[in-house]
């Protein structure tokens, strides 16, 4: 199949997007009637700059309200096709795509709509062009793909083609069976659109919630796998209106569209089995075992105050390294590298962002087969000078510029402890019942949200939870977790479009997206509790009338709640499932700790998150305790 994107998806002037779009090595573009309207040049122009980038137009779009015209309109939609051929043929472009009526002044009957066609065949096809027909969701009489098929069919005319479009057709969960009877050649345009499940009309639900194919909820699976039983192998174009998109880098989402192409055509040929032209091999997605590691940029003035934060939630340091200012430190399965160094990337990283988690890295089956498939998807690699006898570990960039690095057993990589560190004795180590990650919280840009939930579903063998609403005092939090099936990684998204969210706060904190706080795991909550205070790690104050409610809402008995009441522990409970969390205070810069006890509970305690958020902001304004 060729693939192509319109110009619609993208921020930015016509010469600004087709720059994008370029960049990101698609072939095709379908012109937004509206872009080039506003294009400074002549359509000739256009040509020049799109062909000289290597880029070829695949079709003009749209024309609106043509079929099921009376006189005299019907007269001058014709005399308007005619000037869009003009124009289609200084664009060096030969398909016009019509979608359907929407004018309260047209008509309806398919004969009457497949005579509008036939003409429009007839004088497109003496220019040496064609024309594809469109269902709109919300078209007036036409809304439904099967329809608009009967209308090109009974065209009968070879000029005159459909387009399918996934939205409008999932979008109304039109069956999709009757796809597999269209023939390919018929088939002159497939635009894919995917969308999160939304109750509202078809209209503003287009309009605005597009997504790419993966960022959604519709099954485009389906859809994909109807298409391929015609054999169709045309074009496929991506048709997205999203707000979230025209607010963004064009340059980084046209990349997210070329992305999520090459890992839906990848995904429908391991599931046919088959071959697709053109389509680059793809490594398996990454299965992930676990965070090997989180590393923080810390300057030498704080790294003392710092791992004295460690110290007291139970770490103990278990290596220096070798010939670099860097630290682990340890406690159960967490890993967690302090690095000073005034050389390299953490350096560089320090200096923008202050006291800061850097890097993850990330146990996976295969770490250069992980690298390979990011490099494919057009993800960063990244890479620095290593030293003698350092561990050189695959690494791609990931949120906000930091590094995403990928460990396996098969390369040697999880000996990294051994090669570049010198152990550190403690044999009197006494540590606070912490086990391992949980799981990592990121902030970021709201329009950056999609981005990077596509990054990681496309790279790695996760699953995306629903997006859940979270109040802050200061606006609405979208957050949506990612995670693999048995729970080893959990990653949670975190975006606002309010500025005085602490999610947004903690952007201009640290000047740029980034890991905003750090679950860590403990089988027995309240033990932890207990040492860390000994330890004199101040924990976030929760308000009384959250336990009294808690009492009452979770029929816990009146000794249990005033345990957690005087440990400050929050509660959840799913049937018999349940969650204990509590969190540190909040460090400089807008990061903190959360401790959590999971009790055959899969979800992260978000009915809490109001409480924990009103007592961060209240304490927002109070200088951090040394302890933390």
């Amino acid at each position: 199949m060729r693939t192509a994107i319109a110009t619609v998806c993208l921020s930015g002037t016509l010469t600004e997007k087709i720059e994008a779009i370029a960049a990101a090595q698609f072939k095709g573009v379908e012109i937004f009637e509206n872009d080039l309207l506003s294009f400074n040049g002549t359509p000739v122009d256009a040509r020049r700059m799109i062909e000289g980038l290597g880029l070829k137009t695949i079709t003009l779009q749209p024309f609106r309200d043509f079929e099921g015209m009376s006189d005299p309109q019907r007269s001058k939609v014709f005399a308007r096709a005619e000037r869009k051929f003009d124009v289609m043929q200084e664009l060096g472009c030969d398909l016009l795509m019509v979608c359907s009526n929407v004018s309260p002044d047209s008509l309806g009957g398919i004969e009457r709509a497949a005579a509008d066609f036939h003409e429009l065949g007839e004088r497109a096809a003496k220019r040496g062009m064609r024309v594809a027909f469109e269902a709109l969701s919300w078209g007036r009489h036409i809304h439904d793909y099967r329809d608009s098929w009967e209308v090109v069919r009974r065209a009968n005319h070879p000029a005159v083609g459909l387009v399918l479009d996934s939205f409008h057709i999932l979008a109304r969960g039109t069956d999709l069976s009757a796809i597999r009877s269209v023939p390919p050649e018929k088939i002159f345009l497939v635009q894919m659109a995917d969308a999160p499940k939304l109750d509202m009309d078809y209209l503003s639900w287009s309009r605005h919630y597009r997504c790419f194919p993966g960022q959604g909820d519709l099954p485009i699976e389906d859809f994909m796998l109807a298409l391929h039983a015609t054999g169709f192998d045309g074009l496929l174009s991506l048709e997205i209106f999203n707000d979230r998109f025209r607010a963004g880098s064009a340059r980084n989402v046209a990349i997210d569209g070329q992305r999520s192409l090459i890992v839906m055509l990848d995904e429908l040929r391991r599931r046919m089995g088959s071959t697709i032209p053109d389509l680059p091999e793809l490594p398996q997605k990454a299965a992930c075992s676990g965070v090997e590691f989180v590393e923080f940029a810390v300057d030498e003035r704080n790294a003392v105050g710092f791992e004295r934060i460690l110290t007291g939630l139970g770490f103990r340091k278990a290596g220096i390294h070798r010939s670099k200012a860097v630290t682990r430190w340890r406690q159960g399965d967490i890993n967690i590298v302090v690095n000073s160094d005034k050389e390299g990337f953490a350096h560089s990283f320090n200096i923008t962002h202050g006291t800061s988690v850097c890097a993850l890295a990330l146990r996976v089956n295969d770490a250069p087969g992980t690298v390979n498939r990011a490099v494919t998807l057009l993800d960063q690699p990244f890479q620095q000078p290593v030293g003698p006898g350092e561990t050189n570990i695959p690494a791609v960039r990931g949120l906000g510029g930091s590094l995403l690095y990928f460990v396996d057993q098969k390369s040697g990589l999880d000996r990294l402890w051994d090669v570049d560190f010198e152990p550190v004795d403690a044999e009197d180590f006494k540590g606070a019942g912490l086990t391992s990650v949980d799981h990592v919280s990121q902030s970021m840009h709201y329009e950056e949200m999609l981005t990077w939930l596509l990054f990681y579903t496309s790279l790695l063998d996760v699953q995306k939870t629903p997006v859940q609403t979270v109040i802050d005092p200061g606006g609405v939090v979208q957050s949506q977790a990612i995670e693999t099936g048995d729970g080893s990684l959990r990653l949670i998204l975190n975006a606002s479009q309010s500025q005085r969210t602490l999610s947004s706060r903690f952007l201009t904190e640290l000047f740029g997206s980034g890991v905003q706080h750090i679950a860590l795991r403990t089988d027995d909550i309240f033990t932890t509790v207990a040492c860390l205070k000994e330890n004199g790690v101040d924990l976030l104050p929760i308000p009384e009338n959250y336990y009294d409610d808690l009492e009452v809402r979770a029929d816990l008995a009146a000794d249990d709640v005033e345990r957690m009441r005087s440990a400050n522990i929050l509660y959840d409970r799913e049937g018999p499932a349940e969650y204990f969390q509590v969190y540190t205070r909040t460090l400089e810069g807008g990061f903190f700790f959360e401790i959590v006890e999971r009790r055959a509970y899969r979800g992260y305690g978000a009915v809490n998150a109001p409480i924990r958020l009103a007592s961060q902001t209240r304490l927002a304004s109070d200088t951090t305790p040394p302890g933390l």
